[in-house]
């Protein structure tokens, strides 16, 4: 198997994976509450929402992984790209 087909999966493979998280990360957030409560018969509201606080916290690293691993590996991409044209056009040899 040559490079190009190899480097295409794994972008994509991240990219997915970051995709994915992104869609994770929005579908525990999507019932949290934007309110406070202040009345002491709210606390299971407000527990409820530090526990989706408290996961998409742990998610938050992952997303910011993920976006540093498309960029890299999209200037891979670039970067390669750039070097077969000047390679073909017998700018370097």
């Amino acid at each position: 198997m040559t490079f190009v087909p190899v480097m295409w999966v794994v972008w994509s493979a991240i990219v997915v994976l970051m995709v994915g998280l992104h869609v994770y990360r929005s579908s525990l957030e999507k019932d949290e509450e934007d309110q406070l409560f202040l009345d002491d018969s709210f606390e299971h509201v407000r527990a409820a929402n530090a526990a989706i606080v408290a996961r998409s916290t742990r998610v938050e690293p992952l997303v910011t992984v993920s976006h540093w691993l498309v960029a890299a590996v999209s200037v891979l991409v670039i970067v390669y790209y750039v070097w077969d044209i000047l390679r073909q056009l017998d700018v370097i040899h």
